[in-house]
């Protein structure tokens, strides 16, 4: 695994342009060690990608991008539908929001009905680790 990577270089022919240092990737060691154990506990796989064509590991992770796009356009679309539902909810929704620029209004809407379930779900959790006598 790479720890470096490599800016895009100048097309051009200047000789005397320095050429750029690669940035350094991020090293987080709790998720080299998730990739480590999986690599481990799946090497049929991890030699699959090892002898895989560049660019076609390149398309799939592009593709593993664009199912993450669609997967939290479709949460947002579902968290839309259920304010759009409940008039009361989409009136306080507007409220709220009066102030931000427009085009931004429905993504604020849908972060803030997210959290919102966030902290219901948690506090629903804790209600239920505590009916059981169970401290968190």
């Amino acid at each position: 695994m790479s720890t470096t990577k490599a800016k895009p270089t100048n097309n051009n022919n200047d000789s005397t342009a320095a050429q750029p240092e690669p940035s350094p990737y991020r090293i987080n060691p709790e998720v080299e060690a998730k990739i480590d154990a999986f690599i481990q506990d799946s090497p049929k796989y991890w030699n699959y990608l090892q002898t895989m064509p560049r660019e076609r590991l390149e398309r799939t992770v592009v593709l593993s991008e664009v199912r993450a796009i669609e997967r939290q356009e479709r949460i947002r679309d579902s968290v839309m539908q259920r304010i759009n539902a409940d008039p009361r909810l989409k009136q306080a929704y507007e409220t709220l929001v009066k102030d931000v620029p427009e085009d931004q209004r429905e993504e604020v809407m849908t972060q803030m009905q997210r959290q919102k379930q966030r902290v219901v779900a948690r506090s629903n959790a804790q209600q239920q680790t505590h009916a059981h006598g169970v401290t968190a």
